[in-house]
């Protein structure tokens, strides 16, 4: 079944106190979004690349293409005001039927196996969302009180959200919403159930200097 990777790239380097925004800070030698999108390539080189930028920063990336030599096949789609504007500017560009993954940029350390896991059940069952468990106590806080609460309830939620192109198509024609939270929380008000699936422990999310240099030391270790 054909492939469609939406990989959205919209944010910044406040974070980070960088210049740039976080996806074109190096790691390990270039861009951080250059790793994400390698990590797609490596699983399906047939899939469908759509890279999700803010308009004003195509050029940029144009450049940075340029600089290290970056030549994998890809499409850029303009960003918009939210998450939700993103992705469908990107699923616009969507004219087939398939599997469709959005992955959050800043994340090039999913696993190929997670990637499978997303696909495979996804295929059979529509869509997919890898997850892992909260290991750390959790405390919910109601006004001036708080309580613990039971940790074994809740997962934490990575990317990529996995769908069939026809949920997820479905499901971003509904106007956009304040609740919506990520892709999954699109398809689940649009009335599909969602299925979790194990996700990498690696699979972080660069957001902090912090987990750049986390990044940096797994991708040397070949994670």
């Amino acid at each position: 079944m054909k492939k469609f990777v939406i990989i959205v790239a919209g944010g910044s380097g406040s974070r980070m106190g960088a210049q740039i925004p976080k996806q074109f800070l190096e790691l390990c030698g270039k861009p951080v979004l250059m790793h994400t999108i390698q990590v797609f390539y490596d699983f399906d080189p047939d899939s469908e690349l759509i890279l999700v930028l803010p308009e004003a920063q195509h050029e940029f990336w144009a450049e940075l293409c340029l600089k290290h030599s970056f030549s994998l096949p890809h499409h850029i789609a303009s960003g918009g005001e939210t998450r939700f504007h993103s992705v469908h500017n990107g699923l616009k560009l969507i004219k087939d039927e398939g599997i469709v993954f959005i992955h959050d940029g800043v994340r090039p350390l999913v696993s190929q196996q997670t990637l499978a896991r997303c696909c495979e059940t996804a295929t059979s069952s529509g869509n997919a969302i890898p997850v892992l468990p909260v290991t750390e106590s959790l405390r919910k806080k109601e006004g001036d009180q708080n309580c613990s609460v039971d940790r074994s309830l809740f997962y934490s939620v990575q990317t990529p959200q996995t769908f069939r192109s026809e949920i997820i198509l479905k499901s971003f024609l509904q106007p956009f919403d304040q609740s919506f939270t990520d892709d999954a929380s699109v398809a689940e008000k649009a009335g599909f159930a969602i299925n979790m699936v194990e996700g990498n422990l690696e699979n972080i999310k660069i957001t902090s200097p912090v987990d750049l240099i986390l990044a940096e030391a797994l991708i040397q270790k070949k994670f």
